[in-house]
């Protein structure tokens, strides 16, 4: 299946959907350093990497969409999120960098079978909530185009009225927007993010987001009641107390009849523990991206990630990396800083995928990311649906 990548960063998305068995037509990306890590890796054979075009380091408004030909079964891209994110500036649809309405064109051009967007929460703030709309509106019915000095609003207006119409004219998608919990999903961290998701109607396709994997009570019952996460880590009895705040929720699960039937959540501790330590001077060389970063601190309102919870979101942050955000808190109260390898385990990219940039800049790509598996997980699903179709018009 063909696919083509906007927005690819360090590669988050386009890796989960190359996993997902999309091939990749052309993977655009304007920032030089998120360009160079792709690059990097293509050099050094990591797969599915090695079997993608040249990255091409622009900016979508200026690629050549001409050049694709028809037939793209998926466009996908996690369109910049600083207009919109709760770290930002939050100018919106005001901001330069709302690419959004470049993403209709490019649909509209290339009619895929199916597109696949993601975003910040910060885009279903309120605040944003008309915008958000004429967002979906577009992307349903790209053809219905902003006319010359038509403000947004006027424009969504019209969307509206077509969509009530209820007319199957044109091109035509229908579409589903969903606020996710990576943690859901089986991510070793609590990332809430929207993901848009949308067929074009002549495929006929009925769908819905994937169902949660995983849980927050599986994960207290697997601590708290049948305790089997303490002993798979090897953690003291003395150390496995219920903290105050989920002493009520603890207490309902070990009344109940039944455990939870997801998965627990998986923590900081599933995805780094059998790492090396990087305090130790010796450990340096023994894993890629796995070096020891100094001056870590915590302050109020940014405080570090426990080992034996999912982390909190990794962020890339406007002005450099959230000090206190992309930190360890042991149980001590000391705090150190992820290396680039937790923080791309936390992000579940493959321990072969190299970061061959400063900690602050490979942070900064990481934060930026979309979550691999997660990325996969729902191209798989997108993938199904589109092999289903392609199955009965050949059968």
């Amino acid at each position: 299946m063909r696919s083509i990548e906007l927005f690819a960063g360090a590669g988050g998305l386009a890796l989960g959907s190359s996993f997902a068995g999309f091939k990749h037509e052309a993977v655009i990306e304007w920032d030089k350093d998120a360009c160079n890590t792709i690059r990097e890796n293509q050099r050094r054979g990591i797969n599915p990497v090695k079997h993608w075009p040249a990255v091409v380091p622009t900016d979508v408004t200026e690629f050549d969409f001409s050049k694709i030909n028809d037939g793209v079964d998926l466009i996908s891209g996690g369109v910049p999120c600083q207009p919109w994110s709760l770290g930002g500036k939050h100018k919106g649809f005001d901001d330069e960098r709302n690419l959004f309405p470049e993403v209709v064109k490019i649909v509209r051009q290339l009619r895929p079978k199916a597109i696949l967007i993601e975003n910040v929460k910060g885009l279903t703030r309120k605040v944003f909530t008309n915008y958000y709309e004429y967002i979906k509106h577009q992307l349903r019915y790209p053809e219905i185009a902003q006319k010359p000095r038509e403000s947004w609003s006027d424009h969504l207006r019209r969307l509206e009225r077509h969509h009530t119409s209820g007319s199957a004219e044109g091109l035509h998608y229908h579409l589903v927007a969903r606020l996710v919990n990576a943690a859901d999903f089986g991510i070793p961290q609590r990332r809430e993010r929207v993901f848009i998701v949308a067929f074009r109607s002549d495929l006929g396709i009925e769908w819905t987001f994937p169902k949660e994997t995983h849980s927050q009570d599986a994960l207290l019952h697997d601590q708290f009641v049948s305790q089997n996460y303490w002993e798979r880590h090897e953690v003291p009895k003395r150390q496995r107390g219920v903290p105050p705040r989920w002493d009520s929720r603890v207490n309902a699960l070990k009344s109940s009849l039944f455990p939870p039937s997801e998965l627990p959540w998986r923590t900081v501790g599933d995805a780094i523990s059998n790492l090396p330590d990087p305090l130790d001077p010796k450990n340096h060389d023994k894993v890629l991206n796995h070096s020891h970063n100094p001056g870590a601190r915590s302050y109020p309102g940014h405080t570090g990630s426990p080992m034996d919870e999912p982390s909190k979101t990794l962020k890339a942050g406007v002005h450099g990396v959230p000090g206190g955000e992309n930190t360890l808190a042991h149980s001590n109260g000391k705090v150190r800083y992820f290396t680039v390898r937790e923080a791309a385990r936390i992000q579940t990219f493959p321990d072969n995928y190299v970061f061959d940039s400063s900690w602050t800049e490979s942070m900064r790509q990481i934060g930026n990311a979309v979550p691999v598996k997660l990325a996969e997980i729902v191209s798989k699903h997108i993938a199904g649906q589109l092999r289903n179709v392609e199955r009965l018009t050949s059968a």
